[in-house]
């Protein structure tokens, strides 16, 4: 086999990956994946979608290595194949903020008006938690905090905010995160504390790239 079929097959396998993540459902889908493992049904109701169109969007992730899948009696379950698939989506986002000219537009119409205060970089907050000086809220439903969540962060769901406001210390700031930097969950938790007259900002990403970077996390 000459070096140069040895290029075109690797170059036909990236595209493989390619394909597949040509798909606004799909790459909707890995996101939720991110958080924690789902079934199908799950992955249905939460896109929208029939189950039957779910489970093929769900076979071409798998034809192309992005996810596994398990079965447990009548459910098929499906989780990322590994945290490079969250960088990917990272690299994926950067590349299309920078080069396409709809997705910054979309960006700055969508999140930075939402946002008038700069976001916190990870390696920021592990420092300003690790001193005591911020309160950092997961905003997820619970299932996505039990498979995983910041180290020593505070779970407040974003719908139970308001009942629930007076158990975060009222005397620190507070960096709410949720699943990735598109996520509106943390977005809203921030404009909910502002408007009480709280200190709050938001983590720049989310929970996956926080794991993916290896930043310290727990389980429940």
């Amino acid at each position: 086999m000459s070096n140069a079929t040895v290029k075109t097959d690797l170059f036909e396998q990236f595209a493989r990956i390619g394909k597949a993540l040509g798909s606004a459902k799909r790459l909707e889908m890995l996101e939720f994946l991110a958080q924690t493992e789902r079934s199908v049904e799950e992955l249905a109701r939460m896109t929208g979608l029939s189950v039957a169109n779910t489970s093929q969007h769900l076979q071409q992730l798998r034809q192309a290595g992005l996810v596994d899948a398990r079965k447990e009696g009548l459910r098929v379950y499906y989780r990322l194949a590994g945290d490079g698939i969250v960088r990917l989506l990272a690299s994926l986002r950067v590349v299309g903020q920078e080069r396409l000219a709809e997705d910054d537009k979309l960006v700055k119409l969508y999140l930075d008006s939402k946002d008038n205060l700069e976001p916190v970089p990870a390696r920021e907050l592990m420092q300003r938690a690790k001193k005591g000086l911020v309160t950092v809220l997961d905003v997820r439903p619970p299932e996505e905090f039990a498979a995983g969540h910041i180290r020593g962060a505070m779970h407040v769901p974003v719908t139970e905010l308001r009942k629930r406001l007076n158990e975060i210390p009222p005397e620190q700031a507070v960096v709410a995160y949720c699943r990735g930097p598109y996520c509106l969950m943390a977005f809203e938790a921030v404009a909910e504390l502002r408007n009480r007259g709280r200190k709050a900002r938001r983590l720049e990403d989310g929970f996956p790239e926080w794991k993916s970077a290896g930043l310290p996390v727990d389980r429940s």
